[in-house]
């Protein structure tokens, strides 16, 4: 197709013009035999360009004058008036309006929207559109400094970018940031880096900031975020037990929470079993041994009576006594109490009756697999040690990370992608 090399102005010129070549073409056939084109190099409009660019085809009358044509016939024929929707009109992209330009760019991958956005400063303008910028993927970027602060300018709503290196970001002035969803999981970044973006949000409904170090202002931060639907501060530190109930006391609408290996002691604990949200319905508080006691178990399922999902695992002072608090739970579908130790294998023989909706549970450490097919067999309709890695408040949960899905944030993929 001519078009595909050609600019958009001279693809609409190619159209009407081939046209009207073809109608030149068949025309000085049928004008082949004609006597009267002896006598035309004189005229200023030659019959073949008035019958190219008329509308139709005009009768063509001949007179013969006699002498004064030394009996040669006489043609007369008509000027055409040009009309103004026979003549190319040239378009270009300059020509187009803002909105037509953009329903094109958002097919763009992130690459390409950079390219475009050197290219003179309204398409500059448009390129960096908040439109385009709603969701976007860096993931394991280095040195995205700068790269971040122009994406956060851009108004980004979801934001991924875990595993990068964070560094030289300067975020100016007091505007509140956009972000709704945000992953930072496992990044390189420092805590005042951290703070200048927490502190700028206050409309965050899932965030993740597992395995990084945190500070008070950072937790206090979080607690303007009055949206806050899932959290994971899976493995996070230095941050104490005072800012930490406040801010759970203030995200009233947190749903999954994650707050699993952290550097707690039993005030930490405390904290969250007695502010975490009511409305709770996945909770993710292993890995804290000695500071997890029957009490805060006790204190846990009085406040958040609608959980489904439960991780205690790694909790070494529980034992068989806490399935009668634990059976309170009237809506418990996974139970995971892997590694703790104190719960003896006997007390898992027909769970069923204790807990009636449970589907999943996990005792990794507690069984080995000599006895594992006779435990399956005693709970019926309960799936045993099929779910190793907990998926609560995560992301990108450990079962789809590397396959096709793995790049997906809570569920959803992010349009603009950063690929090497």
């Amino acid at each position: 197709m001519p078009g595909d090399s050609m600019p958009l102005q001279d693809v609409f010129c190619f159209g009407v013009q081939g046209s009207m070549l073809s109608r030149a073409k068949s025309s000085s056939k049928r004008k082949c035999q004609d006597v009267f084109t002896e006598g035309l190099d004189t005229e200023c409009t030659p019959t073949d360009l008035i019958q190219q660019w008329s509308p139709g085809h005009t009768r063509q009358h001949s007179l013969c004058k006699g002498k004064e044509n030394d009996g040669k016939p006489f043609v007369i024929s008509r000027r055409s008036r040009k009309r103004k929707d026979s003549i190319c009109a040239g378009i270009s992209w300059d020509h187009l309006p803002d909105e037509l330009i953009l329903r094109i760019l958002i097919f763009l991958p992130l690459q390409d929207l950079l390219k475009t956005s050197v290219i003179c400063r309204r398409w500059h303008r448009l390129a960096f559109d908040e439109s385009l910028w709603q969701s976007v993927d860096l993931e394991g970027v280095s040195n995205m400094g700068l790269a971040l602060q122009q994406v956060l300018k851009t108004g980004v709503r979801r934001l991924r970018c875990p595993r990068s290196f964070i560094n030289n970001l300067h975020l100016t002035g007091t505007c509140t940031l956009q972000v709704a969803e945000m992953d930072l999981s496992s990044s390189i970044i420092t805590t005042p880096i951290l703070e200048s973006i927490l502190c700028s949000c206050n409309l965050i409904e899932c965030l993740s900031l597992e395995g990084l170090q945190l500070s008070d202002n950072i937790i206090s931060s979080l607690a303007q975020n009055w949206r806050l639907r899932q959290l994971n501060l899976s493995g996070c530190s230095d941050f104490s037990a005072q800012p930490l109930g406040h801010m759970l006391q203030s995200c009233t609408r947190i749903e999954q929470l994650n707050i699993s290996w952290c550097h707690f002691n039993s005030n930490h604990v405390k904290s969250v079993v007695n502010h975490v949200s009511s409305n709770v319905t996945h909770l993710n508080l292993s890995g804290y041994r000695d500071g997890l006691t029957l009490d805060d178990v006790k204190a846990l399922v009085t406040r958040c009576p609608d959980i489904h999902t439960l991780d205690l695992s790694d909790s070494t002072q529980l034992m068989a006594d806490c399935f009668p608090v634990l059976s309170e739970l009237k809506h418990l579908h996974h139970l995971s109490l892997s590694r703790c130790y104190h719960i003896h294998i006997a007390s898992l023989t027909d769970l069923r009756k204790t807990f009636p909706k449970l589907h999943y549970l996990e005792v990794f450490g507690l069984v080995n697999d000599s006895h594992l097919s006779s435990l399956k067999k005693e709970n019926p309709g309960i799936c045993i040690n099929s779910l190793p890695f907990s998926a609560v408040a995560r992301p990108t949960p450990a079962s789809v990370l590397g396959t096709v899905g793995g790049y997906s944030m809570w569920s959803r993929k992010n349009r603009l992608r950063f690929t090497l």
